[in-house]
Protein backbone atom coordinates (compact mmCIF):
# COMPACT_ATOMS: atom_id res chain seq x y z
CA UNK A 1 0.00 0.00 0.00
CA UNK A 2 1.09 3.21 -0.90
CA UNK A 3 0.02 6.33 1.38
CA UNK A 4 1.24 9.47 2.14
CA UNK A 5 1.08 11.23 6.16
CA UNK A 6 2.34 13.56 8.62
CA UNK A 7 5.24 12.43 10.23
CA UNK A 8 4.34 11.37 14.62
CA UNK A 9 7.48 9.20 15.24
CA UNK A 10 11.10 9.28 15.33
CA UNK A 11 11.56 6.87 12.76
CA UNK A 12 9.19 8.55 10.31
CA UNK A 13 11.36 11.65 11.01
CA UNK A 14 14.44 9.83 10.37
CA UNK A 15 13.12 8.09 7.26
CA UNK A 16 12.14 11.64 6.12
CA UNK A 17 15.81 12.97 7.00
CA UNK A 18 16.74 10.24 4.85
CA UNK A 19 15.04 10.75 1.86
CA UNK A 20 15.95 14.17 1.92
CA UNK A 21 19.35 13.81 2.30
CA UNK A 22 19.55 11.19 -0.91
CA UNK A 23 17.69 13.44 -3.09
CA UNK A 24 18.97 16.90 -2.31
CA UNK A 25 22.47 16.16 -0.59
CA UNK A 26 23.53 13.39 -2.23
CA UNK A 27 21.46 13.38 -6.06
CA UNK A 28 21.65 17.12 -6.04
CA UNK A 29 24.96 18.28 -4.52
CA UNK A 30 23.36 20.86 -2.17
CA UNK A 31 25.30 21.58 1.36
CA UNK A 32 23.95 19.14 4.15
CA UNK A 33 24.02 22.67 6.25
CA UNK A 34 21.36 24.13 4.17
CA UNK A 35 18.91 21.26 3.26
CA UNK A 36 18.96 20.39 6.82
CA UNK A 37 18.16 23.50 8.51
CA UNK A 38 16.74 25.87 11.39
CA UNK A 39 13.61 25.73 10.31
CA UNK A 40 13.38 21.76 10.74
CA UNK A 41 12.01 22.50 14.46
CA UNK A 42 9.33 24.10 13.48
CA UNK A 43 8.07 22.55 10.25
CA UNK A 44 5.38 19.84 10.18
CA UNK A 45 6.94 16.74 8.48
CA UNK A 46 5.49 14.33 5.93
CA UNK A 47 6.35 10.46 4.74
CA UNK A 48 5.36 9.10 1.73
CA UNK A 49 5.53 5.33 1.83
CA UNK A 50 5.41 2.04 -0.45
CA UNK A 51 4.47 -0.26 2.25
CA UNK A 52 7.52 -0.26 5.02
CA UNK A 53 10.02 1.49 2.12
CA UNK A 54 10.12 5.30 2.59
CA UNK A 55 10.38 6.90 -0.80
CA UNK A 56 8.89 10.93 -0.30
CA UNK A 57 8.79 13.52 2.10
CA UNK A 58 8.23 17.23 2.03
CA UNK A 59 7.65 19.48 5.03
CA UNK A 60 4.70 22.46 5.82
CA UNK A 61 5.68 25.75 8.06
CA UNK A 62 3.55 28.44 9.09
CA UNK A 63 5.16 31.56 7.56
CA UNK A 64 2.08 34.67 8.20
CA UNK A 65 -1.20 33.24 10.33
CA UNK A 66 -2.87 31.85 7.40
CA UNK A 67 -0.18 31.43 5.43
CA UNK A 68 1.99 28.10 5.03
CA UNK A 69 5.28 27.63 3.05
CA UNK A 70 5.90 23.75 1.37
CA UNK A 71 9.58 23.22 1.59
CA UNK A 72 11.93 20.11 0.65
CA UNK A 73 9.31 18.18 -1.48
CA UNK A 74 11.43 15.21 -3.03
CA UNK A 75 10.71 11.69 -4.15
CA UNK A 76 13.38 9.47 -4.66
CA UNK A 77 14.71 8.56 -8.56
CA UNK A 78 13.03 4.83 -8.76
CA UNK A 79 9.76 6.78 -7.74
CA UNK A 80 9.47 9.48 -9.77
CA UNK A 81 7.14 9.87 -12.93
CA UNK A 82 4.30 7.91 -10.96
CA UNK A 83 2.50 11.04 -9.76
CA UNK A 84 3.15 10.04 -6.45
CA UNK A 85 4.18 13.38 -5.61
CA UNK A 86 0.67 14.64 -5.72
CA UNK A 87 0.22 11.84 -2.71
CA UNK A 88 2.84 14.41 -0.82
CA UNK A 89 1.06 17.66 -2.29
CA UNK A 90 -2.34 16.42 -1.32
CA UNK A 91 -1.40 15.45 2.19
CA UNK A 92 0.39 18.67 2.70
CA UNK A 93 -2.78 20.87 0.96
CA UNK A 94 -5.41 18.77 3.25
CA UNK A 95 -3.31 19.75 6.33
CA UNK A 96 -2.96 23.55 5.25
CA UNK A 97 -6.72 23.57 4.47
CA UNK A 98 -7.39 21.90 8.32
CA UNK A 99 -5.32 24.66 9.92
CA UNK A 100 -7.38 27.38 8.11
CA UNK A 101 -4.33 28.35 5.87
CA UNK A 102 -5.93 30.67 2.89
CA UNK A 103 -2.58 30.30 0.94
CA UNK A 104 0.83 28.48 0.50
CA UNK A 105 4.23 29.14 -0.83
CA UNK A 106 6.69 27.28 -2.21
CA UNK A 107 10.02 27.45 -3.94
CA UNK A 108 9.80 25.24 -6.88
CA UNK A 109 13.00 23.77 -8.60
CA UNK A 110 12.67 25.10 -12.08
CA UNK A 111 12.31 22.07 -13.81
CA UNK A 112 9.47 20.53 -11.57
CA UNK A 113 7.17 23.88 -12.22
CA UNK A 114 4.72 22.17 -14.70
CA UNK A 115 4.00 19.46 -11.80
CA UNK A 116 3.23 22.54 -9.30
CA UNK A 117 1.46 23.92 -12.29
CA UNK A 118 -0.93 21.26 -12.63
CA UNK A 119 -1.80 21.85 -9.37
CA UNK A 120 -2.83 25.08 -9.59
CA UNK A 121 0.23 27.07 -7.99
CA UNK A 122 1.17 29.83 -10.04
CA UNK A 123 4.49 32.04 -10.58
CA UNK A 124 5.37 34.61 -8.21
CA UNK A 125 9.22 35.59 -9.09
CA UNK A 126 11.38 35.66 -11.84
CA UNK A 127 13.94 32.98 -11.34
CA UNK A 128 16.60 32.80 -9.11
CA UNK A 129 19.17 30.38 -7.57
CA UNK A 130 18.95 28.26 -4.20
CA UNK A 131 21.40 26.33 -3.50
CA UNK A 132 23.15 26.55 -6.96
CA UNK A 133 19.61 25.28 -8.26
CA UNK A 134 17.54 27.29 -10.49
CA UNK A 135 13.81 27.87 -8.76
CA UNK A 136 11.01 30.13 -9.43
CA UNK A 137 8.66 31.23 -5.97
CA UNK A 138 5.05 29.85 -6.37
CA UNK A 139 1.77 30.06 -4.48
CA UNK A 140 -1.58 29.09 -4.62
CA UNK A 141 -4.57 29.90 -3.06
CA UNK A 142 -6.73 27.87 -0.70
CA UNK A 143 -9.92 29.44 -0.48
Amino acid sequence: MVFAKIVETEKEYNDAILIRRKVFVEEQDVPAHLELDEFDSEAVHFIAYDGETPFGAGRIRKIEPSIGKIERVCILENYRGKNLGNLIMQSMEDYAISKLFHKLKLNAQSHALPFYEKRNYIMTSPEFLEAGIPHRAMEKSLS
